[in-house]
């Protein structure tokens, strides 16, 4: 299936799912969104990459606008529905000053492998224990999925788009699980190197070596 959106090019990944609350400043945004209000139809942020728009992005609804200022600028909440393949371009759609575009929405396999899920988790708690990080998850444990906890894990943006690219969660599972098993004790060997660089110039307690 193929259809006409109104989008909102970002810097960003969206994940289906996601909370994602923004401050609209920009003429056409502050039209694109007064649209999607009166019409009730959701719009497509598709993610800009090396100042470039690519090929994939997430169809988000809007939830509320939760703060309207005088020179009507707003805040807004939105949630990502799913996520679509932008076939082409429209940057001239009649009487509006946003672009627009043709998307399909690719086939999503949801079905979890809840043993290789629990083992993200576990690691992703290992991660932020080191950082010192302090991030709740907003479902219980039993009803995370990878886009719920990609967020967390410490990926680049390019690597949040390769994420958002894998349509079969378990391959999004397995991604996450090679991606923290890579990044978790480097991160360690960094947290150690710190602490070893603080300590330097202070006076140590160590006990001699015995020979």
């Amino acid at each position: 299936m193929t259809n006409f959106i109104p989008i909102f090019p970002l810097a960003i990944v969206v994940f289906p799912g996601e909370e994602l609350n923004l401050h609209i400043f920009e003429p056409r945004y502050k039209q694109l969104i007064g649209d999607c209000k009166t019409s009730k139809k959701p719009f497509g942020i598709p993610a800009v990459i090396d100042d470039k728009i690519s090929d994939l992005g997430t169809l988000v609804e809007l939830i509320e606008i939760t703060q309207l200022y005088d020179n009507g600028e707003m805040d807004i909440k939105t949630k990502g529905l799913k996520v679509f393949r932008l076939l082409e371009v429209v940057k001239e759609v009649p009487d509006k000053l946003y672009n627009g575009a043709i998307v399909t929405y690719p086939e999503n396999d949801k079905k979890s492998n809840n043993l290789l899920m629990q083992k993200v988790i576990e690691i992703i708690g290992q991660l932020h224990s080191i950082l010192k990080v302090d991030k709740k998850f907003i479902k219980p444990a039993e009803q995370l999925r990878s886009y719920d906890v990609a967020h967390h894990a410490g990926l680049s943006l390019k690597e949040e788009y390769e994420l958002l690219g894998l349509f079969h969660e378990l391959q999004r599972q397995e991604y996450l699980k090679q991606h923290l098993l890579k990044v978790l004790p480097i991160i360690a060997e960094m947290e150690t190197l710190k602490k070893r660089i603080q300590l330097n110039g202070h006076f140590k307690n160590l006990s001699g070596f015995n020979l």
